[in-house]
C-alpha cells in the first residue's frame, strides 16, 4: 500500500535550487492588457481594499496630524506618494499567493495567504522586502537634501505658497526636473529588482540570488514594454491619490494581482 503524501498548507509546485537566472520571454504591451483584465478578475474575486485602507491610512493620516502643525512636511508629500511604487511589490506579496492557487485551481483564501509565514523562501522575501525598505528610505533622503540644494531652507507657510513656489519659480522648477530624474533611478531599480523575484518567491523555491538575477534579465530583455508597465504604474497611483489616497485601496490590489500575471508572462 502506498502511504498518503500529506501537503503542507503552503502547496507549490516543486523547483531546483541554483544561482543563474531562469529563462524569460519577450512580450509586448498586448500582454500588459491582459495582465490588467487578469488583475481587475482576480480583485473582484478576492476584494483586498479594506486591508489596503488598514496599511495606507495609518501613515495619511501620521502625516495630517504632523501637518496641522505647520506646513513644513510639504516637501516630503510627494516623496511619501512615490514610495507606493517602491513598497508596493512588498505589499502585494500575499496577493501573489491568492493570484497563484486561483490560477491553479486551489483553494484561495487569506488563511493560504498567512500560510506564507512557512514558505521555504520566506527569508528571501525578506532580505528583498528590507532592500525595497532601504530603497525607499534612501529615496526620502535624496529628495531631502535636492530640496534643499534648490529650494535652501523655504518652509512654506501654506499649500498655496508652497504650490506658487514650486511651480512658480526657477528653483521649483529645478527640484521637479532634478526630483523627478532621481526619483526615475530609484523607481526602475525598486522594479527592476522586486517585479519578477517575489511572485517567483511566492511560486517557486529558488534561491535569493535566482529571484533577483532573473527578475533583472526579465527587465532586460523587455526595456520598452517594462517601461511602459512603469507609466501605467505611476498613472495609476497618481489617479489612485488623487481621491485623497482612497483610490489607492483598489489600485494597488489590482496592480499586484497584474503583477503576478506579469511574472507569469515574463518566465518560463
Amino acid at each position: 500500500m502506498v502511504p498518503s503524501v500529506i501537503r503542507p498548507a503552503y502547496d507549490r509546485p516543486e523547483t531546483a535550487f541554483g544561482g543563474a537566472a531562469l529563462r524569460v520571454r519577450r512580450i509586448s504591451p498586448a500582454d500588459l492588457v491582459h495582465c490588467l483584465k487578469a488583475g481587475v478578475a482576480d480583485f473582484l474575486r478576492h476584494p483586498s481594499q479594506l486591508i489596503f485602507l488598514a496599511l495606507i491610512y495609518p501613515i495619511v493620516g501620521l502625516f495630517l496630524a504632523r501637518l496641522s502643525f505647520g506646513y513644513d512636511v510639504l516637501p516630503l508629500l510627494f516623496p511619501l506618494v512615490a514610495g507606493f511604487a517602491l513598497l508596493g511589490p512588498l505589499t502585494a506579496v500575499g496577493l501573489y499567493e491568492l493570484s497563484r492557487r486561483r490560477e491553479a485551481g486551489l483553494p484561495a483564501g487569506w488563511d493560504h495567504v498567512f500560510a506564507l509565514a512557512h514558505a521555504p523562501t520566506i527569508l528571501s522575501i525578506a532580505v528583498i522586502g528590507c532592500a525595497l525598505v532601504a530603497t525607499f528610505l534612501l529615496w526620502l533622503l535624496a529628495a531631502l537634501v535636492i530640496y534643499e540644494l534648490t529650494l535652501g531652507g523655504y518652509v512654506p507657510a501654506s499649500l498655496a505658497s508652497f504650490a506658487q513656489e514650486v511651480f512658480g519659480t526657477r528653483a521649483g522648477w529645478a527640484l521637479i526636473v532634478f526630483g523627478n530624474g532621481v526619483g526615475l533611478v530609484f523607481a526602475v531599480f525598486a522594479m527592476s529588482l522586486s517585479v519578477v523575484s517575489l511572485p517567483l518567491l511566492v511560486d517557486r523555491d529558488v534561491s535569493t540570488a535566482t529571484a533577483v538575477r532573473t527578475s533583472f534579465s526579465a527587465v532586460a530583455a523587455n526595456p520598452a514594454v517594462m517601461a511602459l508597465w512603469g507609466l501605467i504604474v505611476a498613472a495609476l497611483l497618481a489617479l489612485g491619490a488623487l481621491p485623497f489616497f482612497v483610490g489607492l485601496a483598489v489600485v494597488l490590489p489590482i496592480l499586484g494581482h497584474a503583477t503576478w500575471h506579469l511574472y507569469r508572462r515574463l518566465v518560463v
